[in-house]
């Protein structure tokens, strides 16, 4: 059994500091600005050679509706399932009229809770700590989340209110994908299919993302509100389907950079594109209301660049269907205007909102990784090379005809073809990107890009 830890206080008192301190690496957004963490945050960290899950939440508002009033549902729906609850407050601004609301409240959750006093960064300020005494929590744990100061005493109080159980080794990290740049010619990582599919939702504010997650995953785990901008951070969320380990990263809504003029919207909307280069696969949202527009484009575009399957989702189909200037040709029309490069990528037409079309996406979304992480032999691929240069051979450079000798495909995930022939220099894009269709009409690749390197033939004696 895994036991669970949840950080639960007020606004800014810095839970997420806390967070990131215990995981050991900068998960959560941090910044002085109150309100910026939203979502549940889980990770895994090990303690004493256990492994333990960790849940950060958003700020405490025991009074309040709409967006707040949502914010507060979450932080219910982790105090409910954690083991053990971690009270933050702030040293520098004492005790508060909220803390106090808190405080009743987490009375009578029937949990243990840990006072931890945050902001005591030198022994002096301990002397500090006697209001927050009258809580009736026990000792306040002086904390300096920042620093590292006090962490070792709050885990000690933490694991002793945890049932006994044997140690676990830690969850293996996966395989890494390809990363960019890297030397194609290099042993590459087991093309098997990894203990954990990594999927990204991505789209503008305000598209249906959150949702989107909450409905695959079974339970409203990510905060969903009106408000465009309201997921603020990229957030991960595991489960099992069909067999196979998932985890879905609910990222922030990307707008056009020319519209960010908010530091912590940068800095969610950078989290957000560093999150596609470590999952295998991008599920791109768009409103299916209306036509896709150029910040869409962009979007797919990042996923490409970065080598990452995709599936394009049309949302908010359960409105579309009423409409007689809307049908699912007309918005196939503007996706092929809109998005020539990705027409390899599979379609749904989806409602997150009611669920219909939603069980596709799982199964669809396992098809498309077989072919991101599919293998041609090499005497297949020159079988269908000479097919190629007899139907359209490469273009002549400078009256020398280039010959391509031979190829063969180097990597996976994105699948990735390497042709060696005796004038890579004649080999312009075109030609590439007929050489990559070629081979996408043969052998399928749904849902996956194709990179084409021309190289020059190795001679004999030559180093490799």
């Amino acid at each position: 059994m895994v036991a669970t830890i949840a950080i639960v206080g007020r606004p800014n008192v810095g839970k997420s500091t806390l967070f990131n301190r215990m995981i050991g690496h900068r998960k959560a957004i941090v910044h002085d600005r109150p309100g910026v963490t939203r979502d549940r945050n889980y990770d895994t960290f090990t303690w004493d050679n256990r492994l333990l899950v960790l849940v950060d939440t958003g700020g405490f508002e025991p009074e309040g509706e709409g967006l707040l009033g949502a914010m507060r549902a979450q932080v219910h729906a982790a105090m409910d399932e954690a083991d053990v609850l971690v009270f933050v407050l702030d040293r520098k601004t004492g005790l508060t009229p909220p803390d106090q609301l808190a405080a009743e409240i987490l009375r009578t959750c029937g949990k243990p809770v840990i006072m931890a006093v945050n902001k005591v960064d030198h022994p002096v300020h301990e002397d500090e700590l006697g209001e927050f005494w009258t809580l009736g929590f026990g000792e306040p744990r002086a904390l300096s989340a920042e620093h590292g100061r006090g962490l070792h005493g709050l885990m000690e109080a933490v694991l002793e209110h945890l049932p006994d159980v044997e140690p676990e080794e830690p969850f293996e990290v996966n395989a890494p994908l390809a990363p960019e740049g890297a030397d194609e010619d290099a042993p590459e990582v087991d093309p098997n299919t990894p203990r954990e599919l990594r999927v990204a939702i991505l789209g503008r504010p305000n598209i249906g993302k959150s949702t989107l997650a909450n409905r695959l995953l079974g339970e409203d785990r990510h905060l969903v509100h009106d408000a465009p901008g309201t997921t603020m951070d990229a957030v991960d969320s595991n489960f099992e389907a069909h067999g196979q380990a998932w985890r879905i990263v609910d990222t922030a809504g990307i707008r056009r950079k020319a519209r960010i003029d908010d530091k912590v919207e940068g800095f969610a909307v950078s989290r957000a594109i560093r999150v596609i280069e470590r999952c295998h696969m991008v599920l791109l949202m768009l409103d299916g209301t209306q036509p896709p527009s150029t910040q869409d484009a962009r979007l797919a575009n990042l996923a490409v660049e970065r080598g990452r399957s995709v599936i394009v989702l049309l949302n908010r189909w359960d409105i579309v269907r009423p409409m007689p200037e809307r049908n699912a040709l007309v918005v196939e029309d503007e996706l092929q205007q809109a998005f020539p490069h990705l027409t390899w990528a599979p379609r749904l037409y989806i409602s997150a909102l009611t669920g219909k079309g939603c069980h596709r996406i799982l199964p669809k979304a396992l098809e498309v990784f077989e072919q991101f992480n599919r293998r041609i032999s090499t005497p297949d691929l020159n079988r269908l090379l000479r097919e190629i240069e007899h139907i359209n051979p490469p273009p002549q450079r400078h009256n020398h005809p280039v010959r391509i000798h031979y190829c063969t495909q180097i990597r996976v995930r994105p699948p990735t073809f390497a042709f060696y022939c005796n004038s890579p220099e004649g080999m312009k894009t075109p030609y590439r990107r007929y050489l990559a269709n070629t081979i996408r009409d043969r052998y399928g690749f749904e849902g996956t890009p194709l990179r084409v390197h021309i190289k020059a033939k190795r001679k004999s004696g030559d180093q490799p």
